[in-house]
């Protein structure tokens, strides 16, 4: 435990775009301090340098990070290929770790995240910021409140626009097997020839990255499960492909999934569509999960909640033209009711609008991070939470590639056989 006058140190492991964002986000909390990174890249370690100091450690070997005394906390930032054998070895090593999500790069190495978080005894939070986004702490006070009812269904969204959106990184232009440690980036993954392409816009390729589910539907899932509680969906099915940027990826830049959540004690059984597509009709980024319930439809953005009352009537309406003369007269006669105005609630304007939009989730994310190191404050997402989230997530891989519908448990956090479940959750 640190008192508050303590300076953490910390380290960057994996100095790209996410990791250089998360340092500068870390370094702006007082008390922190980066004295040490570490890239396969030089031209990034030397910036490292140009930003924290002449004196900052750099390498290109993140055993060297790990075998130093005067590190407390490193963050991950790499392909996710490395998140789970460098986390592991950090907390081995007794260092707390932020890594940035995806936890894993496949369902199977999320145990050992959780393994090692236990054992160590050590702060272990997974970088998907929205975990700690007002928007949706917002959402789930209102969804805990009842505002929609009964949760039916949740749509969610997340559609680019940009070439860095869809992962087109720069390519420096000094990149060579001289001034990049392809040998080292490349790890324990499939071996190919050095390529600039595979190298820096790693994304793009399973090799490395986990493609629109890794990057994308956990953002998606994060929120959800954020708001309902939820422990994640029994069924999983997706499909997609390469439909714009075909620049030799290997993972689609559309893809679209289903899943199935069963009932449980938060909530009754609902159905999930997620889609990404990389090419949107709008100038920007469209973000956002739609919570669809019997007494309204709550709407989630980057910057608030809307709520839109449109109470279910389930009142028997007037579908009998086809029923002889004398029928219609008696079932007009036997209703006591007055039939609804399905115009009414536009008429009126029942939306209520939460604005949450100067709130800094990634910022406030990292300072939960350093709370629970230095005062043991409960941790927001922990590697339960971070395997919840990003299991089912990369299991909409798995459908895909192999076009099958794809079962997991969501109390065990595992594959599972064809899982029975009610007809409420979807057959």
């Amino acid at each position: 435990m640190y008192s508050p006058n303590d300076t953490v140190q910390i380290a960057l492991i994996g100095a790209g775009g996410m990791g250089q964002g998360d340092a500068k986000l870390a370094t702006s909390i007082p008390g922190v301090k980066l004295i040490a990174a570490c890239d396969c890249y030089d031209g990034r370690l030397k910036h490292m340098k140009e930003v924290y100091g002449t004196d900052t450690f750099t390498t290109r070997d993140y055993r060297q990070i790990v075998d130093r005394k005067d590190i407390d906390a490193v963050i991950v930032g790499t392909p996710d290929h490395w998140h789970v054998p460098i986390s592991v070895a950090c907390l081995g090593s007794g260092k707390h770790v932020y890594c940035e999500k995806p936890m894993m790069h496949a369902v199977e190495e999320g145990a050992a995240m959780i393994e090692a978080q236990e054992k160590s005894g050590k702060v272990l939070q997974i970088g998907s910021q929205y975990r700690s986004s007002l928007t949706y702490t917002k959402a789930r006070e209102l969804y805990e409140q009842n505002a929609i009812g009964q949760l039916n269904s949740v749509e969610a969204w997340l559609d680019r626009n940009t070439a860095i959106g869809a992962w087109e990184y720069s390519i420096p232009t000094d990149a060579s097997e001289q001034t990049c440690d392809w040998k080292q980036f490349q790890g324990n993954a499939a071996k190919h020839p050095w390529d600039p392409k595979r190298f820096f816009r790693w994304r793009n390729y399973r090799d490395y990255g986990t493609g629109v589910a890794g990057d994308l539907f956990v953002h998606l899932l994060t929120g959800l499960h954020t708001v309902t509680n939820s422990k994640g969906p029994q069924r999983i099915y997706a499909t997609g492909g390469l439909r714009y940027w075909i620049d030799g990826r290997d993972v689609p830049d559309v893809m679209l999934a289903t899943l199935d959540y069963p009932e449980s004690d938060e909530h009754p059984a609902f159905n999930v569509m997620l889609r990404v597509n990389f090419k949107s009709s709008l100038p920007q980024e469209s973000f956002g999960v739609k919570f669809i319930g019997s007494e309204g439809i709550m709407t989630t953005g980057y910057d608030g909640v809307r709520i839109d009352k449109s109470p279910m009537d389930k009142t028997p309406q007037y579908s009998s033209g086809t029923f002889s003369e004398k029928i219609q007269q008696q079932l007009r006669e036997a209703r006591t009711d007055t039939p609804p105005d399905p115009m009414a609630d536009i008429r009126q304007d029942s939306a209520q609008v939460f604005d949450t939009g100067h709130f800094e989730a990634q910022l406030e994310h990292h300072k939960n991070f350093y709370r629970s190191i230095r005062e043991g404050a409960p941790l927001i997402e922990d590697a339960t939470f971070g395997l919840r989230a990003a299991g089912p997530a990369l299991l909409t891989n798995e459908s895909l590639f192999q076009k099958k519908i794809v079962f997991w448990n969501p109390e065990t956090m595992t594959r599972a056989e064809a899982m029975e479940t009610k007809p409420t959750g979807g057959q």
